[in-house]
């Protein structure tokens, strides 16, 4: 019978909720991999330190086993034997302490193939979360509802942290609706809402994404919303493009609930023109919604 474990995770949107899973077999190491090059840095950092010093602590358990197998240790000294183990497997080798016995020389020899194996791999989990490209793209905590031209316009705004050049930056917005069929199944249906401007050339400073409330949308009508908050609809963001500086494709992403929807309401103004053309970006007013007269 299948083992079942409960995880909890979070994405590092700002507005996504805690997901738990259920009813996953168990799977000895799991995927180690995933888990160390998806966790934060220093989870990763405090993980390898904590197998270093177990695997070091069991290397020396071994040695202790052989009583005058390393030169120039105390006898029975668990602190001597560990530091040996230490730099065995780091294969620093300062020569205060080598191995005497046969007993001692085949752990030895052992613990070094674990240590280039282990350094190996570990370098390449280091590496491949240092190369892994990562956008700095920052998405406004709330959506506003205010008319453009006449017509409600559901926005939200985007801004590169960066501030560097994303071509070819793309833009998409899905909700995730419950739905119901006659066979009483019940269905997360996407239903695409659509941008005025979907796609932007050049993205390096900040983006309000615009969406038209007219009769092809899902927030028309009156009570549009609070019926969609009550069947548990969610918004999706997500933005692609090709960083200039990386030279590789880029993604980020953001979740929003209904209730993060501000009506009658517009984002602060965060960019100051000088005399001389000079912009300035004011990021501290990024998330601010400021209420229409």
């Amino acid at each position: 019978m299948a083992n079942s474990r409960t995880i909890r995770y979070r994405s590092k949107s700002p507005n996504t909720s805690f997901l738990r899973i259920r009813g996953q077999a168990f799977e000895l190491g799991g995927d180690v991999y995933f888990a160390l090059i998806t966790r934060p840095f220093w989870q990763f950092c405090l993980a390898v330190a904590a197998l270093l010093l177990f695997v070091n602590a069991v290397f020396a358990e071994l040695y202790l086993l052989d009583p005058g197998g390393i030169s120039h240790t105390r006898a029975g000294s668990f602190e001597d034997a560990f530091f040996f183990s230490v730099q065995t497997l780091a294969t620093i080798g300062y020569g205060s302490m080598a191995p005497q016995t046969r007993f001692t020389h085949i752990i030895v020899t052992i613990e070094s193939i674990m240590g280039v194996l282990s350094v190996g791999s570990l370098a390449g989990v280091a590496f491949a979360r240092l190369s892994r490209p990562k956008a700095r793209v920052l998405f406004s905590e709330k959506m506003v509802v205010r008319p453009r031209n006449g017509i409600p316009h559901l926005q939200l705004r985007v801004a590169n942290w960066r501030t560097n050049m994303i071509v070819e930056a793309s833009l998409s917005v899905y909700m995730l609706v419950p739905q119901r069929t006659s066979e009483g199944e019940v269905q997360r249906i996407p239903i695409e809402v659509k941008l005025v401007r979907p796609r932007s050339p050049v993205f390096f400073l900040t983006w309000t994404a615009m969406h038209a409330i007219d009769e092809t949308s899902p927030f028309f009508g009156e009570g549009a919303i609070a019926r969609l908050k009550a069947e548990g609809a969610q918004l999706f963001a997500s933005l692609t493009g090709y960083d200039q500086t990386l030279g590789q494709n880029v993604h980020a992403y953001a979740e929003y609930k209904l209730d993060e929807i501000v009506p009658n309401a517009g984002f602060a103004d965060m960019t100051t023109i000088h005399a001389d053309g000079t912009r300035e970006l004011d990021f501290s007013r990024f998330h601010d919604v400021v209420p229409l007269e």
